[in-house]
């Protein structure tokens, strides 16, 4: 039975307890060794799987060691060098354009504020909130990918589509201190259980506070829309 509680603070952290209990080692997957790889790995998985990235960034961070070697590279070599990337040939100008710009007007470094980062290309706010809280260790906010999204609409935590809008609800609904772990809790679970076309309400440890269970409710709440 799938009825959430009254109050979406209480929803909120009932949904945190739990999944912090099902998802005790819940963490960033993307493989990165300093910031910049970091920066990188986090444009490259737009649209992508983590797994996916990780697999070809494993050489292409043999061969792009710094921002001057991403602007320095040929643009349809580097779109060559993470070939099997989703946008591939996009990705790599914005690479480039990176490392340009990190040379020109940040001494190489990458920066530490939401409105440099957002200022490079390809990086939207959610990338920035990535960066900031893995890269700098300052949490401005909170990630918003395709399951936070989805679980979110589903729980009834957030009614807005676009990702911006639901950070914003998200942001008055969870404690600062749970931002950045809020994000991996949803993608753990999102990947195992809470799926887009399928999820397993069965076996989830929120189906009994979820509106949009499929034992109970005739509506995804994430797509509005009746489940198949």
């Amino acid at each position: 039975m799938g009825t959430p509680l009254d109050d979406r603070e209480e929803q909120a952290a009932a949904v945190l307890d739990r999944l912090y209990e099902e998802y005790p080692d819940s963490t960033i997957s993307l493989n990165f060794a300093d910031r910049l790889e970091l920066l990188v790995a986090v444009v490259l998985s737009a649209q992508c799987t983590d797994e996916r990235v990780n697999e070809v960034t494993e050489d292409l961070f043999e061969k792009y060691r710094s921002p001057e070697d991403y602007a320095a590279a040929d643009e349809e070599k580097l779109a060559e060098d993470i070939y099997g990337i989703t946008f591939h040939n996009n990705k790599a100008g914005y690479l480039k354009s990176i490392g340009e710009t990190l040379v020109e007007e940040h001494d190489g470094e990458v920066p530490d504020t939401m409105s440099d980062l957002t200022d490079l290309s390809g990086v939207g706010r959610k990338t920035a909130n990535v960066v900031l809280q893995h890269g700098h260790d300052v949490v401005e906010g909170i990630v918003v990918d395709t399951h936070v999204q989805r679980i979110a609409r589903r729980l009834g935590l957030a009614d807005e589509e676009r990702p911006e809008k639901i950070e914003q609800e998200l942001m008055e609904l969870v404690p600062e201190s749970d931002w950045q772990q809020f994000t991996h809790l949803f993608i753990s679970h999102g990947r195992a259980v809470c799926t887009a076309r399928n999820p397993d309400c069965e076996e989830c440890v929120l189906e009994d506070v979820c509106p949009s269970s499929k034992l109970d409710s005739d509506v995804d709440l994430a797509s509005g829309e009746a489940w198949g």
